[in-house]
């Protein structure tokens, strides 16, 4: 609280009112993406109902925000990791809520960060002293706090790779090494996603963010899967001077999932695999490995659904794994050489993750497998992303005249995506390490 102070006469000075000091920390403000911070407020009356907003642009420029409502306790105080949001873009206890439910401005925008290297993302904190449902610049906020996101540390390096075919960007910890190497495949999006693989670079990864259509001069659209070019970028990994030997892990999602399970099953450079709501079977496009070609399973578009407020919805879209017409397509995961977690969101809407994930698992127990292992979420769609990134439940996507649902409830996925990342360095640590003993 601020006393103004007014002097009447001679030496007596008289206090005529309190004034509340607000005050707004984050800690701490400047992080890393995949690490939590504390938010705080003090100096609020009693009691007081207050609004939270949180703003934040992408490398385009494009605008993200949320908003949720609380009351300060009798102490004028507020603590996120305390206190429940009563209202808003989420409610009850959530101490990084404001940071994964920002929201496009621009409907279906889906916050890629493109430049992990140089810049943060700025998140801007405003603090309003009443529950303030208006357009955000028509009052000024009582505090402000702004936070920056890194994807990336100082001394990590990013190595552009143009090499044979292989074309990608590799992100080396500082030190010699060795380390465990990654391979890091996305899916449908395209082109070269980069944050995931230097946030495991952070955390003592040597990885390859792998490129495989859409991108310099690779195909622009997929037609076909061509193992050999990912085990070209799975040697080329292993010939680095600091990336441990003999075997490196895979963490894929979506249609990068299929391809890494495939991995899997046919390449023996690969000893474990993170494959993150794909299928068991080859779908779409034929996948060729030397003389082997696979089929897909035929897909059925007329099973595709369009939502209420226009979204696609292809859960049903692909055939059926278990259908006998289709046994030629699904892949021998019980040639894995190492362990396989499959990461499941239940309500993903895209594919249906989690009946896949369970016909893999049964198939290695069929052959006396136990080398598999299932992460399943309820609440959780089909992107699974680091922890406390904004969740995207639908977007445009590559190949669609509309957007594409890809499902998930927000604290079911922010819950899933905290709790997978952890699951998932660990999953690598444990088997990575492990397999350096085999030298």
């Amino acid at each position: 609280m601020m006393h103004i102070y007014v002097k009447v006469s001679g030496n007596t000075i008289w206090s005529l009112c309190l004034l509340p000091m607000f005050q707004l920390t984050v800690t701490p403000a400047s992080a890393l993406a995949d690490e939590p911070v504390h938010i705080q407020a003090t100096g609020l009356p009693p009691l007081q109902m207050v609004t939270l907003i949180a703003t934040m642009k992408d490398d385009k420029g494009n605008l993200y925000r949320s908003r949720a409502f609380y009351r300060a306790n009798e102490a004028g105080e507020l603590d996120l990791k305390r206190d429940p949001a009563v209202g808003g873009h989420y409610m009850g206890v959530h101490p990084m809520g404001l940071l994964w439910s920002l929201k496009p401005e621009r409907p279906f925008d889906r916050l890629i960060k493109r430049n992990v290297m140089n810049t943060p993302t700025w998140i801007t904190l405003d603090l309003y002293d009443s529950v303030y449902i208006h357009k955000v610049g028509e009052a000024q906020p009582k505090a402000s706090q702004v936070l920056q996101r890194w994807f990336s540390s100082p001394d990590l390096q990013r190595v552009p790779i143009r090499e044979g075919r292989i074309r990608g960007a590799l992100f080396l910890p500082p030190g010699e090494g060795p380390f465990p190497g990654l391979l890091d495949l996305f899916g449908g999006i395209g082109g070269l996603v980069e944050y995931r693989a230097s946030l495991l670079a952070v955390r003592g990864f040597a990885v390859l963010a792998l490129a495989y259509f859409a991108y310099d001069d690779l195909p622009k659209q997929l037609e076909e899967v061509d193992l050999e070019y990912f085990e070209e970028a799975a040697n080329l990994l292993l010939a680095h001077p600091k990336v441990q030997k003999p075997g490196i892990g895979v963490i894929s999602v979506s249609k990068g999932a299929e391809i890494g399970l495939a991995m899997a099953c046919y390449l023996k450079q690969v000893a474990a695999t993170v494959c993150i709501n794909g299928a068991n079977a080859i779908h779409e496009f034929p996948l060729r490995y030397r003389d082997l070609v696979i089929t897909p399973i035929p897909s059925f578009p007329e099973r595709m659904q369009v939502n209420a407020a226009g979204a696609v919805r292809i859960r049903h879209f692909k055939g059926d794994p278990r259908d006998e017409r289709n046994q030629h397509s699904v892949l021998p995961v019980e040639k894995a050489r190492g362990p396989i977690l499959f990461v499941v969101g239940e309500a993903d809407e895209c594919f249906n993750s989690k009946e896949y994930a369970e016909q893999a698992l049964d198939q290695l127990r069929r052959h006396g497998k136990s080398s598999g292992r299932m992460l399943s979420y309820p609440g959780a769609g089909h992107l699974i992303e680091p922890p406390y990134a904004p969740l995207c439940c639908v977007s445009w996507s590559r190949g669609l005249f509309l957007p594409m649902l890809w499902g998930g409830e927000p604290e079911g996925q922010a819950a899933a995506q905290e709790h997978s990342w952890q699951e998932i360095l660990k999953f690598f640590r444990q088997h990575l390490v492990l397999s350096r003993s085999t030298l």
